[in-house]
């Protein structure tokens, strides 16, 4: 049986350190591999898919906790089928869930449900704020890179033929930007 450690933080700045160190103190034979890739979705994820690619009959998928997994059912059981189907077990450290067992895959299916729930909580909270900030009229997004004079400036010396390359020298700004001044 090979026991494939996976790892996963959605963001450069942050760090699997945690998980690796529970995972090799788990299975310290076992084959690590991580990736910083958002977890709501499977998509882009090419460390998890090598994984479900190579597992085989007897092997093992573990990972610290569910949400580095999975952030929803639709993929949790996706990646449950992918590894029955190979003859292969998740296990999760953290809730102490082995799908190789009935209790372990009942279990898995009832965290599956939260996990998702979670998630679409942390989304209208997310939504709701950014509401609250529109209503105070707070600018979202990032810093406009000209200002309207400039802007009025740019589409006057276009119209007198000069090349957006030079104009996005002299403002700064990349030849794309010239282009959207409209």
């Amino acid at each position: 049986m090979t026991a494939f450690l996976y790892g996963r933080v959605s963001t450069v700045d942050q760090h699997t350190a945690i998980q690796e160190q529970a995972l090799k103190a788990r299975y310290p034979e076992g084959v690590y591999r991580e990736e910083k890739k958002t977890g709501t979705t499977m998509k882009g994820r090419e460390v998890l898919q090598l994984i479900l690619d190579m597992i085989g009959q007897g092997d093992k998928l573990v990972v610290w906790k569910l949400d580095r997994l999975a952030r929803n059912v639709a993929d949790l059981s996706r990646i449950v089928a992918i590894l029955e189907k190979k003859g292969a077990a998740l296990e999760i450290i953290d809730q102490a869930i082995d799908t190789s067992t009935a209790s372990g895959k009942a279990f898995l299916q009832m965290l599956g449900v939260f996990a998702e729930f979670e998630t679409n909580l942390r989304k209208e909270r997310q939504k709701a704020g950014i509401e609250k900030a529109k209503e105070a009229g707070k600018h979202l997004g990032r810093k406009a890179l000209l200002t309207d004079k400039q802007k009025l400036q740019i589409r006057s010396r276009r119209e007198r033929g000069e090349t957006p390359t030079a104009l996005a020298k002299e403002y700064g700004v990349s030849r794309a930007t010239i282009y959207n001044v409209n």
